[in-house]
């Protein structure tokens, strides 16, 4: 059974990412976001704020993958309703595969998609100046990260794919989580906001990720950053694909 759900998930995933193939606009548009924040916010904003960095650019990165994944995460549940909306799950229950299959396929062309999205917007910051001497061990902890994030919210995005009634519905659900960066340590340090906003800022998993990624990159001690940050991807990951498990029997039977 298990050899049989590998071998339907790795045909569906070729299908999937021949989608992305011939329409390579999906990364393009993805990373062109991402990326004109980091322009707009290293050349225009970046003298004007204080973060206690020779290079602003060293300091907005982290924040900047965390919107490249929440913007990309759309094009998931994007995907996924019009496949519901053409027909392709019932087609695909008239076919001796394995139900989940159709489900990972999804999620991992999400991961690959956004791994290169992310690949292209780390090369544009070492462009602006972007440099850290972390270890190849550091480096492979910040792609451990962004992988588990981006699962995370794949499968929270797998949940409005399969129960909204539009497409407009299916991908908005990703602004208020492209938004969530810009009230975290992302851009600016906790420490300049008010109070209330503080508190928020302080205690919402972006700003645990990014100062985890943050430590990392600057080879400076990670302390309970990189803890907290696993427990909310993990969380948000394990809430995510029960609940959206849950919606999928319901959604096929």
């Amino acid at each position: 059974m298990n050899k049989h759900f590998l071998g339907d998930t790795a045909a569906l995933l070729g299908r999937s990412l021949r989608h992305i193939a011939r329409s390579p606009d999906t990364i393009i548009t993805t990373a062109i976001m991402p990326i004109a924040f980091m322009l707009l916010f290293v050349y225009v904003f970046g003298g004007a704020i204080e973060t206690g960095t020779d290079s602003y650019v060293n300091y907005l990165l982290p924040g900047i993958l965390i919107i490249t994944i929440a913007s990309g995460i759309s094009y998931t549940a994007y995907r996924l309703f019009l496949d519901i909306q053409g027909g392709i799950f019932e087609r695909f229950q008239s076919m001796p595969i394995a139900r989940s299959a159709v489900l990972w396929a999804h999620v991992l062309t999400s991961l690959v998609a956004n791994l290169i999205s992310l690949v292209v917007v780390v090369g544009v910051a070492l462009a602006m100046g972007f440099r850290t001497g972390t270890s190849v061990l550091g480096w492979l902890a910040v792609a451990g990260i962004l992988v588990l994030f981006t699962l995370a919210l794949t499968w929270l995005a797998v949940i409005p794919g399969l129960t909204a009634k539009s497409v407009d519905g299916a991908s908005a659900f990703s602004y208020p989580l492209i938004f969530l960066p810009f009230v975290s340590s992302a851009f600016v340090p906790t420490e300049s906001m008010p109070g209330p906003v503080r508190a928020f800022a302080e205690h919402q998993p972006v700003t645990a990720i990014v100062n985890g990624i943050r430590a990392l990159f600057t080879q400076q001690p990670v302390g309970a950053d990189i803890w907290t940050a696993l427990a909310w991807c993990l969380g948000i990951l394990v809430a995510a694909y029960l609940f959206a498990g849950m919606t999928y029997r319901r959604t096929i039977s």
